[in-house]
C-alpha cells in the first residue's frame, strides 16, 4: 500500500493536478477570509467554511477523475492487477494519496483560525467541527470518485459521474420531500450527507454522524473492490 500511495501522491505534484488543486482552494479560502473575517471584522470562520463547500465538491473529482481511469486508458491497469499489491492495498494507497492532497490544501483555514486566535477568542469546537465536517465529506466523495474512476476509462465521464453522484447525496433529503412519500423521506433523511454535515457546521461534533460517514466511505470503496477484482480474473 505504501509504495501505491507514494507513487500517487508524488504523481499529484509532477502533473499540475496537485499544485492546481491546492492554489483553487487557497485562492477561495483567502477570499472568503478577506471579505468575511477581515473587512466584516467577524471571529467566525463558519462563512469561510460554508463558502468553501461547493467549491471542494466541485474540485474533488478533479482529484480522482484520472486515478483508475487513466490506469485503463495508458493499459497499465492489468499490470497493477496483478502485482504484489493486494486491491485493497491499491485502493487504499490511491485513496489515502488523493485524500492527502485535499488535507492539505485546508491547511490554510488553520492559518487563519491562528490569526483570528491573537484577536479574540474564537470558537474552537466550530472551527473543529466544520474542519472535521469537511474532511469527511471530502473522503466520501473521493470514494466515489474511486469507483467512478474504476469504471470507465475516461478521465471526463469520472469527473462528472463523480460530480453527479455526491450532488445527488447531497440534495437526496430535498428530491425525497419533493416526492411526498414518508418511507423515502426517512430513508433520505437518514443518508443525508447535508443534515449529517450541518451539525458539524454547528460545532455539534456526534459519533453517529462520524460513523455514517465513515460507513458510507467504506462502503465505496468496497464497491471499487469488487469491481478491480472481477476485472483482475476476467
Amino acid at each position: 500500500m505504501s509504495a501505491i500511495f507514494r507513487r500517487e501522491f508524488r504523481a499529484y505534484f509532477t502533473s499540475p493536478v496537485g499544485f492546481v488543486v491546492i492554489a483553487i482552494v487557497f485562492l477561495f479560502t483567502g477570499f472568503f477570509f478577506t471579505t468575511y473575517n477581515i473587512y466584516s471584522l467577524s471571529p467566525d470562520l463558519s462563512y469561510v467554511f460554508s463558502s468553501l463547500f461547493p467549491v471542494a465538491l466541485i474540485i474533488l473529482p478533479i482529484l480522482t477523475m484520472r486515478l483508475f481511469s487513466d490506469e485503463k486508458r495508458m493499459k497499465t491497469d492489468q499490470v497493477l492487477l496483478t502485482s504484489p499489491v493486494s486491491i485493497g492495498g491499491i485502493i487504499m494507497g490511491k485513496f489515502l494519496a488523493a485524500f492527502l492532497v485535499f488535507a492539505l490544501s485546508l491547511i490554510l483555514m488553520m492559518v487563519f483560525a491562528m490569526i483570528i486566535a491573537f484577536q479574540v477568542m474564537p470558537d474552537w469546537l466550530v472551527i473543529i467541527g466544520n474542519y472535521l465536517g469537511i474532511l469527511l465529506v471530502g473522503g466520501l466523495v473521493i470514494s466515489i470518485g474511486l469507483l467512478i474512476s474504476s469504471i470507465t476509462e475516461s478521465q471526463l465521464i469520472a469527473a462528472i459521474g463523480t460530480l453527479a453522484i455526491s450532488l445527488i447525496l447531497l440534495l437526496m433529503d430535498g428530491l425525497a420531500s419533493l416526492l411526498n412519500f414518508s418511507l423515502l423521506i426517512i430513508i433520505a433523511n437518514f443518508i443525508s450527507i447535508s443534515q449529517r454535515y450541518s451539525s458539524f457546521t454547528s460545532g455539534i461534533i456526534a459519533y453517529d454522524d462520524i460513523i455514517f460517514f465513515l460507513s458510507m466511505q467504506a462502503l465505496f470503496l468496497f464497491l471499487t473492490a469488487r469491481v478491480l477484482d472481477k476485472k483482475r480474473w476476467s
